[in-house]
């Protein structure tokens, strides 16, 4: 299972970088919905308020009533969630809160016809069933998917990251000409994953398993690293993960970039 997770959350950019596109978890996901529900409850709120002065001024009768009634459900639990979703690229207060983002699930952006599918189907599995029948099938999908992200083709991305380590690695001066012409683009991710976690373990480890672990690790990189620098294991392990790391930013700048020219494209047609 964790595999076929693993496998459909990673995204490849433009630079056949992996990006780990991370979905918003269950718990979250849900209190995002009820800051929503919130709001649209608190809009048709307002209006039971105006519609009572309303109709003390004389100004709405029985027919013209039931109308506006109408109207004023379809606007807070329909238009008001399609506007937002669309007007703030995919986010909404309860998403914004939780720092979740709807995206495609190819991971590019969604547009108007995704908020549209969502909106609709968001009455039904939100408003009508007060959230049971989103609740049950988010809970049986690795993504927290609602009936309308499945149909829509969508799902909750995670957008706000954890902060950088603070001891980010620096590249060595003497790899800085081998940095411009490197190409470590092949390598597996988990394998990027256990140099990252021993460059952060290193400085605590015994000289001697220090040395070992680099040497380990740079035989089973070298298969992915051209060209071959001439220098101290645990500095190529270093420049290979500074390499990565400032492609794999600029992977997500430019994802990032693309998502919003699209939805900007699509919000204007």
């Amino acid at each position: 299972m964790s595999a076929q997770l693993d496998a459909s959350d990673e995204v490849l950019s433009g630079e056949a970088v992996a990006i780990d596109a991370q979905p918003v978890g269950f718990i979250l996901r849900a209190l995002g919905a009820l800051i929503d529900m919130a709001l649209g409850f608190a809009v048709f709120l307002l209006w039971i308020f105006l519609r009572i002065w309303l109709l003390d001024a004389g100004v709405l009768n029985e027919a013209t009533d039931r109308i506006a009634t109408v109207s004023a459900i379809v606007v807070s639990f329909v238009v008001l969630p399609i506007t937002i979703e669309v007007a703030l690229k995919g986010r909404s207060l309860g998403k914004l809160a939780i720092g979740g983002r709807i995206v495609r699930v190819d991971g590019g952006a969604a547009g108007f016809r995704h908020a549209f599918i969502r909106g609709l189907l968001g009455v039904l599995e939100i408003y009508m069933t007060f959230g049971g029948l989103a609740v049950l099938t988010g809970a049986f999908n690795a993504r927290s998917q609602r009936l309308g992200d499945l149909v829509a083709g969508t799902y909750s991305q995670r957008v706000r990251t954890p902060a950088l380590v603070t001891h980010a690695p620096v590249l060595p001066p003497e790899l800085a000409g081998w940095a411009q012409i490197a190409d470590v683009a092949r390598m597996p991710d988990r394998l990027a994953r256990r140099i990252s976690q021993f460059l952060q373990s290193a400085p605590r480890m015994v000289p001697a398993a220090r040395a070992r672990v680099a040497s380990d690790l740079l035989s089973e990189a070298a298969p992915f690293v051209s060209p071959m620098p001439q220098v101290a294991p645990e500095q190529i392990l270093v420049g290979i993960t500074v390499i990565r790391r400032e492609r794999e930013r600029r992977a997500l700048t430019n994802a990032d970039h693309r998502a919003e020219r699209l939805t900007g494209r699509r919000v204007g047609i």
